[in-house]
C-alpha cells in the first residue's frame, strides 16, 4: 500500500511518490537533520517479512554504501519502521536512459559521454568486488548537467531466495521489466549465464552495458522479441542484428566494443586481473576492462 504524504521513516518525512519497480517503491523525501531531500525505496512487503533476506540485504546495502564515485548513487542509510524496511539513497534531478530513448537513438556525442560515464561507475564497483546484477536504462540516471548516476548497485540479488552457500538457486522464473524474480535480472538486459541461472560476475554486467550501448546506438532493443521466454532464447542462443545494419553511420570500433560486451560465452568479454596478483593492481587492474573507451572516440565510418 502507497505511503502517505507526511509519514515519516526514521528521520525522514515522505513528501511524494516518485515511481515503483521490482525493487519496490520510491519516494521524495525530507531529511530534516541536514535540510536536504533525499530518495526513499520502501522494499516489497515478500522481502521485509524474510528476516534471512532483509539481513543480507542490510549487509549488501552496506557494502554498496561504501561504494564512492560520481557515477554511482550513493547509499545514504537503511532501517526499519513501524515493519517499513527502505534504503535512502541520492535524489537525481534528472531522466532515466529509458526515457531519454524514448525517441529513438542519441547523438554519437550523448552516446560516448553517457557510455563512458556508465563504464567507469562500473569499473569502480568491479574493483570492490560488487557487482550489480540488475543493469538495464531504468537504473542509469542522467542529471540535468548529463552526469551519469547508476542506481542500485549490488542490491538486486538480494531480492531472490538464495541456497545454503548463498549462492542463487536454479529456477525458470524471470523477472519482468518492473518485477523481482529468482532468476536475477531484466528480461532484454541479462546476461545469458543470468538466463540459466549461473553464477554471475562482473562479465555479467558488461553483457548487460553492452545490451545498452546497442540500444543507444541503434535506438532499439538488441534482443526485443515477442515474449520474455523467446527474448530470453535469443538472448542465449541468438546474434542482435549487426549494428552494421541497424545503424550503419556507428564507428566500426563501437561495433567491435558492443560485440564483444555482448558475446555469449563470458570468456569473450572483457578481462579482470586474477586473484592474487598485487594489492596495487588489484586496485587498477579492474579498469581494463573499459580501457578500450578511448576508441569510442573514433570518427563514424
Amino acid at each position: 500500500m502507497p505511503l502517505a504524504v507526511g509519514t515519516r521513516l526514521g528521520p525522514y518525512e515522505v513528501l511524494s511518490p516518485i515511481g515503483a519497480g521490482g525493487m519496490g517503491e520510491v519516494y521524495r523525501a525530507r531529511d530534516g537533520r541536514l535540510g536536504r531531500d533525499v530518495a526513499i525505496k520502501v522494499l516489497p512487503a515478500d522481502l521485509a517479512a524474510n528476516e534471512e533476506r532483509l539481513k543480507r540485504f542490510e549487509k549488501e546495502a552496506r557494502s554498496a554504501s561504501a561504494l564512492s564515485h560520481p557515477n554511482i548513487v550513493p547509499v545514504f542509510d537503511i532501517g526499519t519502521t513501524d515493519g517499513v524496511s527502505w534504503i535512502a539513497m541520492e535524489l537525481v534531478d534528472g531522466y532515466n536512459l529509458r526515457k531519454l530513448l524514448a525517441s529513438g537513438p542519441l547523438s554519437l556525442k550523448k552516446t560516448l559521454g553517457i557510455s563512458t560515464q556508465i563504464a567507469e561507475g562500473l569499473a569502480k564497483a568491479h574493483a570492490t568486488g560488487i557487482v550489480h546484477r540488475d543493469l538495464k536504462p531504468e537504473n542509469v540516471m542522467v542529471t540535468r548537467e548529463g552526469i551519469v548516476k547508476i542506481l542500485d548497485f549490488g542490491l538486486a540479488k538480494l531480492t531472490s531466495p538464495t541456497g545454503e552457500t548463498g549462492e542463487v538457486t536454479q529456477s525458470p522464473t524471470v523477472s519482468a521489466a518492473t518485477e523481482a524474480g529468482v532468476v536475477l535480472g531484466t528480461v532484454g538486459y541479462m546476461s545469458p549465464e543470468q538466463a540459466l541461472g549461473g553464477t554471475l560476475d562482473f562479465r555479467s554486467d558488461q553483457f548487460s552495458f553492452g545490451a545498452i550501448l546497442y540500444e543507444l546506438i541503434a535506438g532499439k532493443r538488441a534482443f526485443a522479441r515477442p515474449s520474455a521466454p523467446e527474448t530470453l532464447t535469443a538472448i542465449i542462443r541468438e546474434e542482435p542484428e549487426p549494428l552494421a545494419k541497424a545503424a550503419p553511420n556507428s564507428s566500426l570500433p563501437l561495433r567491435w566494443i558492443v560485440e564483444r560486451c555482448l558475446s555469449k560465452e563470458r570468456e569473450e568479454r572483457y578481462t579482470l586481473l586474477r586473484t592474487g596478483e598485487s594489492s596495487r593492481a588489484a586496485t587498477t587492474g579492474p579498469r581494463r576492462w573499459c580501457a578500450w573507451l578511448p576508441a569510442l572516440h573514433a570518427k563514424p565510418t
